[in-house]
């Protein structure tokens, strides 16, 4: 199982921790944050384009495609109590490239990890809680 740790250094900005990496995630001020790095859903949404982006370049290597240049952008809307959220993928390539294979890669994008982890309905998320009483040193 892979892991990431979200810990708070002030208001609503946290350092996030996965593997090595660390990155500081935070919501604009006009919700309260401080603007000090990107809000948990301009993540998502980022995680869905790298995602799609990695998987069309690995299915092209393997093919020997040439894509030139790719550029994935999602826009989005963040869910509320009574729509879901909505991604649209846009690809872009700078390479010529047959009917036939941008098909084959529009249909390649859509089976990225996050992508499907998005439009799965067998996603398990579990939560608990565990209290940790902070002391004080009585010097």
């Amino acid at each position: 199982m892979k892991r990431a740790v979200a810990r708070r250094r002030h208001g609503y900005e946290h350092e996030v921790e996965i593997r090595e990496h660390r990155l500081i995630v935070d919501e604009p001020e006009e919700k309260g944050g401080t603007n000090q790095g990107p809000a948990p859903s301009e993540l998502l949404a980022a995680s869905l384009a790298t995602c799609t982006a990695i998987t069309i370049e690995m299915y092209a290597d393997r093919k020997e495609w040439g894509l030139g240049t790719v550029e994935v952008a999602v826009d989005y809307t963040e869910a509320t109590t009574d729509d879901p959220p909505n991604f649209d993928v846009s690809i872009t390539l700078g390479a010529e490239l047959s009917e036939e294979t941008r098909d084959k890669i529009r249909i390649i994008a859509g089976k990225c990890p996050v992508h499907r982890a998005l439009k799965s309905q067998d996603i398990v998320v579990r939560d608990c809680l565990e209290l940790v009483a902070e002391f004080e040193d009585e010097d």
